[in-house]
């Protein structure tokens, strides 16, 4: 990451996250669950550059199971580090503020595994599998 990028632990506003959800590739999601959404975040992490928030991710948990979530970076700031910045920002949070013995997950999509990787993700196959459903579709 270079000294166009600055890091910062805040939750992104309802406008980015959607936007940066979008851009990104992920999932869209509405003004409406992102405003019911995101109070919930422990901790989460933005990077600008200039006053513009190009990537972001967040945690979501409640003392004793967290999840991290929402990693977003805009195609054209991505290949950059961005990625670990935003890792390295959140994974300090949480030695900060989750007890020893907290269970930190994640979903890893495509290659994104080897970023998670780094910072001491392992598969949890065969012994156990994520699941998932969506509500409402």
């Amino acid at each position: 990451m270079t000294d166009d990028y600055t890091v910062s632990v805040e939750r992104p506003s309802i406008e980015d996250y959607c936007r940066l959800r979008r851009v990104a590739g992920l999932t869209p999601r509405s003004e409406t669950a992102a405003a019911a959404g995101l109070p919930n975040t422990v901790t989460a992490a933005l990077v600008r550059h200039g006053e513009r928030v190009v990537g972001m991710g967040r945690v979501m948990g409640d003392g004793l199971c967290y999840q991290i979530v929402d990693i977003a970076v805009e195609p054209d700031h991505q290949g950059r580090g961005l990625g670990k910045a935003i890792m390295s920002a959140l994974m300090e949070e949480l030695r900060q503020i989750a007890p020893a013995e907290a269970y930190v997950s994640l979903i890893a999509d495509g290659d994104a595994k080897h970023l998670y990787a780094q910072y001491g993700f392992e598969p949890t196959a065969p012994a156990s599998i994520g699941m998932a459903q969506w509500i409402g579709r």
